[in-house]
């Protein structure tokens, strides 16, 4: 009997796993980048793969320059057209799902604004998958975690959809730098007009101070300041710090201030390097748009209050003594 070698067959089963992309949705005043967006794809990066930043708008492309430059991104797509005047959802999402067609991205992110909000659970409907919101934390490609119940839970989550949509709290991750090089390439436009809804302007409060969502330092009033017009007195404590000023559901629902001074849950998620919560008692709705700051200061005559519970400094002492004393000792700096 005649041995010989036996010929071997090696057969693989399982499915490819598809190479990680992920698309960041700039956004944008059709000028220069949002500072979300920044934090946006610092949330790509740890995701790992191909980082690709996608810039729709009209006259915008000096605004895909900027995003070229920011780092880990490899290229940034363009797309200009009337259609994207006002960032309508209606108009953009048909232009994403195309994107998204031609493209076959496994994450698409954009930061958890009214724009993004507004568009990806549009986008993620129309691609029948299930979208997450607001992600403070990435563990892994599949794997993400948001905070639920006000910020008193935490709540981790696996996703086995094709496309991951997802929404990003800015505050909970660093931005990103802008040391990239970046290629810019231009994309056909297939947005269409709306015949439901049409942009016909909007009017934006001017302030000399800075943006409530990227001050380094706020200055927020509750309901303990009593009336708009004491606002003066966080105004000027804000100008000695350059800070921005803020304030509570209550002081805002009590008609001392406009709306776009929120903060809180259903307001503007902020974590600045200082924050000083100026009579406002600490509702956990309050506590879940602020608690992220670096520093928190508390001014309340109420020594009971929540807040003081979230503070690293503490004053128990009515705020109309308190807040003018501090303005004088910075004036005096």
């Amino acid at each position: 009997m005649m041995l010989g070698s036996r010929p071997t067959f090696c057969r693989t089963f399982g499915v490819l796993k598809r190479l990680k992309s992920t698309l960041v949705i700039v956004e944008h005043n059709n000028e220069k980048l949002a500072p979300c967006t920044l934090n946006a794809v610092t949330a790509a990066s740890k995701i790992g793969g191909d980082i690709s930043c996608l810039v729709f708008g009209k006259n915008c492309s000096k605004v895909a320059q900027e995003a070229s430059k920011l780092k880990g991104v490899s290229k940034v797509l363009l797309a200009e057209s009337d259609v994207f005047n006002g960032f309508l959802p209606e108009a953009v999402t048909p232009f994403l799902e195309a994107t998204q067609k031609q493209f076959k991205f496994t994450h698409i992110l954009a930061p958890a604004t009214a724009t993004g909000k507004n568009i990806l659970p549009r986008l993620a409907a129309k691609l029948d998958v299930s979208p997450i919101s607001e992600i403070t934390g990435i563990q892994d490609e599949s794997t993400f975690i948001r905070t639920i119940y006000a910020g008193n839970a935490v709540q981790t989550i696996k996703s086995s959809e094709p496309v991951k949509i997802i929404t990003v709290r800015g505050t909970s991750f660093e931005a990103a730098k802008l040391d990239g090089s970046a290629a810019v390439e231009k994309v056909q436009c297939e947005g269409s007009k709306s015949s439901s809804s049409e942009f016909v302007g909007q009017e934006l409060s001017k302030s000399d101070r800075p943006e409530l969502t990227s001050a380094k330092a706020i200055v927020a009033g509750g309901r303990g300041m009593k009336s708009g017009d004491n606002f003066k007195l966080l105004y000027d404590l804000a100008d000695k710090l350059n800070a921005a000023v803020g304030a509570s559901r209550a002081a805002v629902d009590a008609g001392f201030v406009p709306n776009d001074m929120q903060v809180g849950q259903t307001g503007k998620i902020v974590a600045p390097e200082l924050y000083i919560a100026v009579g406002i008692s600490g509702a956990i709705q309050h506590l879940a748009g602020m608690k992220d700051s670096k520093v928190i200061v508390a001014i309340n005559k109420d020594p009971e209050a929540p807040i003081f519970q979230v503070a690293d400094f503490g004053l128990v002492e009515d705020l109309f003594k308190a807040v003018p004393a501090m303005t004088q000792l910075l004036s005096k700096k």
